[in-house]
């Protein structure tokens, strides 16, 4: 996928494989995280949890992608995966499918947000399990954070992405 496709072409899948097309969240604002089980940012779980609570009625969708890729820390198939984060953390937003966030096989998704917004000293690749990337209203990526970042931290933001027009 090219750099100058839209947010809204992109069409991963779920755990059972079925496309989960991104055109249907147009006029939504977006939250993507890679997610791992047994990393030590795992409980930010709860964060996206509470957020998803408090905002998804006006309009945020928080979507987790599983990724094994930084040591080995989501070894799980995907319904190992999606039963540890209900029992776990209660979790009611979209998880999907497992995928890769770095190298040749890396998903179309990340592919598209890395090349969108690079990190801050310009590194298209993701550093570690819980980076989020936020995505506006018309499909812009409009900020990434690290995995240090506390996922309520970022409820300023997501109030005013939610109130633009």
């Amino acid at each position: 996928m090219d750099s100058q496709s839209s947010f809204y072409d992109l069409s991963p899948h779920d755990k059972d494989n079925n496309e989960f097309p991104f055109s249907n969240l147009k006029g939504q604002v977006v939250l993507i995280v890679n997610v791992a089980s047994k990393c030590n940012f795992t409980p930010q779980y709860n964060d996206l949890q509470y957020l998803h609570e408090k905002y998804s009625y006006r309009g945020l969708k928080i979507i987790g992608f599983p990724c094994n890729q930084f040591g080995q820390q989501e070894p799980e198939n995907d319904e190992v995966i999606q039963k540890f984060c209900l029992s776990n953390y209660g979790v009611s937003f979209k998880i999907l499918k497992k995928i890769k966030v770095n190298g040749p096989n890396a998903d179309p998704v990340y592919t598209y947000l890395k090349n969108e917004m690079p990190s801050q000293i310009g590194l298209k690749v993701i550093r570690w399990n819980f980076e989020k990337f936020l995505v506006d209203k018309h499909g812009r990526v409009r900020h990434r954070y690290s995995s240090l970042t506390s996922p309520k931290s970022l409820q300023r933001t997501i109030d005013q992405l939610l109130d633009d027009k």
